[in-house]
């Protein structure tokens, strides 16, 4: 797949794609002194790229802003204003709205090529549109629009009559009734309406596997669902009755997910397409918070409790935080924060310029965020960009590790010497000039069927690596992975998985993991000897705050060295302001620290009789939780286990958390005659895989700089994946990659026998070195060629480091080779920004 290989060179950051090549300008003419044979090769990508080195107009920035964001610039210079900017899948493709149209006044869409910097409207020039959304193919652009509304024309001529006029009126939004979901169709430039219902249907867009759209509509209080007290208030403010619907990507199966009266919308969908994030606006619209939920409506998460107006959520493509939109810091100064997509920890501030930051969205490589602000000197909205310090933000929110275990994966001696034995083979067949035959060697070894398609962190990956490591070795280039050999090994996120000891039990009944409980992600694995249970209500202990009372569900509740049992979440019939209070203490992490602190156990969750989840109990999933563990045994079992242990009680379980729902406090108990123990095993894990790296030597000892010639060698290895472009039928077997990218590790090989010929003759004289690199985890998110950035002058510490994050001087250029396969007559050349 074509992505992104991430360097740092002189004051430009460089992202090489396929047979990619960026260099700084004061060094271009370097590049060709140290290696004619090399720049013959790319061709003069220097002089092609040099537009890319001129950064665009730079915005000063504060103390607190320059940790996060740094070579701020404004991307949209047209217009009265622009905003709500959102990338392709690919990155190249920024579609964004603006009203820089004189003979409309409403916005239009509109698409901008970053790399010619060309832009293109995609609406038809009339009527009114907003939120716009490139599918994942490339192929449609989805927006809102009024462009079938039989009277678009006379609004926008009234609009622009007033505006003439002289008279003024402060800007807010119109909900106009016939906005509709349109899809344009970049090939035939057509528009086909998504929804045809009345009503505002609008803020969408597609989930990254292009299956869904999300989105908000206010259409069911046109179809008189609304109570007279709701319908008095949607009369004043139609967005009151906003809720958050999802569809198919060709409109069908519209279901709405949210049903709260009060403005649910801007809904996104996170980067594994699994949830989806909004904002939620109180009844009377003066305060706003971030939530998330399936794609279901079910288990619905709070993540912020500010009580200001916090909206525009948006995920960044690690899933582990979204940044949002608040006024926390005044009414009238919109900035942005992050918070963790679990919600766990208090938000952090990103933006500290006066007046408007906001509607945020991140490149999907998540090396990038853009955002609407109105910092520009005449104060209008237009749209800005900055680079991203994703590790500053997950150190901020305090995420740590994603993992603390690691699945390790070895070759055996047959195999590893079955890859040398054919690396040296290929390495003494194959000629020095490029002939058909010697590609197809290495091509034919990295596609067999024991490689199984180089999945990172397998076997596959591994004895590709091997045969890499063999044949550079056989041509002469010298070791530069950080053990003295080839390789150079990274850790990546993988999975958690539960260990076969996990087992719970109550009387002489084994309960059924998965089916009855299950661990909670951030449990301690540990053992519990049969232990009595003492059910604790909610669970949440809660400190007096203004008009709020104490709230503590363990008043005069001995729980040290037993389970406490709690319902999930916060009471359900309580004000939406005390709900707001108390689910800042009723996170199933929170309940876990408060249980621990008093001594218990462990904690047991479950949602009780009269919960909404859908879901039969809490998942084993990240949302859940960060990955790293509590001190505690926490677990979760169904409501028919909890009702089993409820049957030695008196109370019977519905009707106790009908009274707590309505915010009634009650002394907990312990459940007579019911004993469970448990042993919980969880496996945090971590991958870990390697890339291989050989340098060519210009002389005797290291040169000061280097130059990087890399392909990926890693591909999707068996069965369905996202970013599989093979057909249906065949998206379930081995992925060989022969193309992506076999084709560029191929080319790769060759270009670094050549020249360690030509070295050997006479022929080449170098002035640098040359390091030639496969780099692993590129499928899975460019991990191993960040993990060798990040860990450069740690692996080579005889390069000067100048302590400022650049790899530049050290590294002068990096030449990626991506998907050459199918390049026979042409060459494909990119680089960054137009040229």
């Amino acid at each position: 797949m074509r992505k992104t290989l991430l360097f740092t060179l002189g004051e430009h950051q460089v992202k090489t794609h396929q047979a990619r090549c960026v260099t700084p300008l004061k060094s271009a003419a370097a590049v060709r002194k140290h290696s004619d044979v090399l720049v013959d090769w790319f061709l003069p990508l220097a002089l092609a790229l040099l537009s890319s080195l001129f950064p665009s107009h730079s915005i000063g920035q504060e103390a607190g802003e320059s940790t996060f964001l740094t070579k701020t610039r404004q991307l949209t210079l047209e217009g009265a204003r622009a905003g709500e900017g959102y990338f392709s899948r690919d990155g190249r493709w920024m579609v964004f709205q603006s009203e820089r149209d004189r003979e409309n006044p409403f916005y239009q869409i509109y698409l901008l090529d970053r790399e010619s910097g060309d832009i293109e409207r995609v609406s038809p020039g009339y009527g009114k549109t907003t939120c716009a959304w490139v599918h994942p193919g490339g192929d449609r652009v989805l927006f809102a629009s009024t462009q079938f509304d039989p009277e678009a024309i006379s609004k926008q001529k009234a609009e622009l009559e007033f505006r003439s006029s002289g008279q003024t009126r402060r800007y807010s939004w119109d909900y106009d009734e016939t906005f509709d979901l349109v899809e344009w169709n970049r090939a035939t430039g057509t528009y086909k309406k998504l929804t045809d219902v009345k009503g505002y249907d609008a803020e969408g867009s597609y989930s990254p596997d292009g299956q869904f759209i999300a989105f908000s509509s206010n259409r069911r209080a046109y179809e008189k669902q609304l109570t007279e007290r709701e319908q008095a208030i949607f009369d004043k403010d139609p967005s009151a009755a906003l809720d958050i619907y999802v569809m198919k990507s060709d409109g069908s199966e519209v279901h709405r997910i949210t049903d709260v009266f009060g403005y649910d919308g801007g809904p996104f969908f996170s980067p594994d397409s699994k949830r989806i994030c909004w904002r939620r606006f109180s009844e009377d619209g003066a305060t706003a918070e971030v939530f998330t939920a399936n794609l279901d409506g079910s288990d619905v998460q709070r993540l912020t409790s500010l009580g200001a107006m916090s909206w525009a959520p948006f995920y960044h493509p690690s899933g582990e935080y979204l940044i949002f939109t608040t006024n926390l810091n005044g009414f009238a100064n919109f900035e942005l924060y992050i918070v963790d997509a679990a919600g766990k920890h208090s938000p952090v501030r990103i933006t500290t310029t006066d007046g408007f930051d906001g509607l945020p969205a991140f490149t999907p490589d998540g090396k990038q965020l853009a955002w609407t602000s109105n910092r520009t000197s005449d104060k209008k909205s237009q749209i800005f960009i900055a680079d991203w310090n994703h590790e500053a933000a997950r150190k901020a929110l305090d995420l740590g590790d994603n993992t603390n275990g690691t699945k390790q994966v070895t070759l055996s001696r047959e195999q590893i010497a079955e890859a040398r034995e054919y690396a040296t083979r290929a390495a003494n067949s194959n000629d020095a000039d490029y002939q058909a035959q010697d590609i197809a060697r290495h091509i034919d070894f990295l596609c067999r069927p024991e490689l199984g398609g180089r999945l990172t962190g397998t076997q596959g990956e591994k004895l590709a690596t091997a045969y890499v490591a063999s044949y550079m070795a056989s041509i002469g280039l010298e070791p530069a992975g950080s053990r003295s050999d080839y390789f150079h090994e990274f850790p990546f996120p993988a999975d958690v998985e539960l260990l076969p000891s996990n087992e719970m039990k109550s009387a002489d009944k084994t309960w059924k993991l998965n089916e009855d409980w299950r661990p909670i992600i951030f449990s301690k694995s540990t053992s519990i000897e049969p232990t009595e249970i003492v059910f604790a209500g909610y669970g949440v202990v809660a400190p007096k705050e203004g008009e709020f009372k104490e709230y503590d569900s363990y008043v005069h509740l001995d729980v040290e060295n037993k389970w406490v049992l709690v319902f999930r979440d916060v009471p359900s019939d309580i004000s939406a302001e005390q709900r707001q209070h108390l689910g800042r203490y009723g996170s199933l992490r929170y309940k876990a620290m408060v249980a621990r602190d008093r001594g218990a156990k462990g904690l047991i969750v479950f949602n009780g009789p009269n919960s909404t989840y859908r879901q039969k109990m809490v998942a084993l999933e990240k949302e859940e939780g960060r990955l790293s563990g509590t001190s505690i045994a926490a677990i979760t079992v169904t409501n028919e286990v909890a009702e089993e242990w409820f049957r030695t009680s008196e109370d019977k379980l519905i009707d106790i958390q009908k009274e707590l729902d309505r915010g009634e406090l009650m002394m907990g108990f312990t459940l007579p005659n019911v004993q469970v123990s448990a042993t919980i095993g969880i496996q945090q894990i971590k991958g870990t895989g390697r890339n291989a790296l050989g340098v060519l030597r210009a002389g005797d000892q290291p040169t000061k700089s280097l130059v990087i010639v890399g392909a990926h060698i890693d591909h999707l290895g068996v069965g369905a994946k996202g970013s599989s472009l093979a057909r249906p039928e065949e998206r379930n077997g081995m992925h060989r990659g022969a193309d992506d990218n076999a084709s560029g590790v191929a080319a790769m090989l060759e270009i670094a026998q050549s020249m360690a010929m030509q070295k050997r003759q006479g022929k080449l004289q170098l002035e640098h070195d040359i390091l030639f690199a496969a780099w692993s985890g590129e499928e899975l998110g460019l991990y191993g060629s960040e993990y060798f950035a990040e860990n450069f002058f740690a692996l080579y510490p005889h390069m000067t480091n100048p302590g400022d994050g650049k790899l530049y001087p050290s590294v002068i250029a990096a030449f990626n080779l991506d998907m050459v396969g199918r390049l026979r007559e042409n060459l494909a050349l990119q680089g960054v920004g137009s040229s």
